[in-house]
Order: C-alpha cells, then structure tokens, then sequence
C-alpha cells in the first residue's frame, strides 16, 4: 500500500484578490511540487484547493495519506467532521460548496489524516508551500477561479 505525505499552502493577496497554492508530495524516494495563481480568490480556497489537486494526483487507490496544513478552516472541517455534516444539509449557507463537492469526490478513494501545523513556524515543508503559494500568486498569467468568480457574481459571498 503506497503511503504519501502531503504538504499543502495556499495564499492570496488581498483575499479576495490573487491566489495561490503550494504543494509537495513525497512517497518513499520520490518527490513531486506543485503550484497554480488565480486572477480573483480567497485565502480558503486555495487552502482547499491546493489539498483537492494534491489528492487528484495520487494515481493508485486507497493510498495511506499524511496531509500537513496550517489552514484550520480545512483541517478542522475534515477532521471534527464538519464537512460531512455540511453535506447533509446541501452545504446550506456554506462558502466554497463546488470546492467541497470536488473534495469529498476524491477523498474516500484513500486512507487520509490530517495534521494542522503552524505556519511561518520554521517547518521546511510548510514554508517551502507557502514560497510555491506566493510565488503562483504573484505570477503574470493566473487562472480564473471559476467558483469563486460566478459565486461572487451571483451575489453567494456578498
């Protein structure tokens, strides 16, 4: 059974404003980083976001997952159960639902803990996400963050 460890960031500078995620993934020798920027998003989700594309990229089912994020918003979702409860009522009055959606898409196909560590605390892995999250922030051709741009349109955040 492949057994992965995950580190995830996300940023954004004005929140709402550009944003960015950061990852690095590790499983025995191998080590992967990843980053995307978005024109107009939120710190939260880019939080998210960063850990959905993390998990899209595991290509074998039912892999043992470390996820080490300083975003409380989604560690504590996930691990005190929120989100499912969230689920259950059709994430009513919920931010970010196309993003938890995704999330609770690829979630089940693996064995995932969550560790929340604090951030701009030293940690190598943390802050070298954090680095990736600001630096696809800050990027010249940034991506639209659907979700969020029609959300915001349609009044969802106002």
């Amino acid at each position: 059974m492949a057994r992965i460890t995950i580190y995830t960031d996300g940023a954004a500078k004005g929140n709402p404003g550009n944003g960015g995620y950061g990852i690095v993934m590790m499983s025995g020798k191998h080590k992967k980083e990843l980053s995307a920027g978005f024109r107009n998003t939120t710190n939260n989700r880019m939080e998210l976001l960063s850990v959905i594309v993390a998990l899209e990229q595991i290509k074998l089912d039912r892999a043992v997952v470390e996820i080490f994020s300083d975003s409380k918003y989604v560690v504590d979702a996930v691990e005190k159960g929120w989100v499912f409860n969230w689920q259950k009522k059709g994430f009513k009055d919920k931010k970010n639902v196309d993003l938890w959606q995704r999330f609770l898409k690829i979630y089940p196909k693996h064995q995932v803990k969550f560790h929340w560590v604090k951030g701009h605390a030293g940690n190598f892995y943390n802050e070298r996400c954090d680095e990736l999250a600001v630096q696809a922030a800050e990027g010249l051709e940034l991506a639209i963050d659907k979700g969020y741009e029609e959300s915001n349109e349609s009044g969802m955040f106002n």
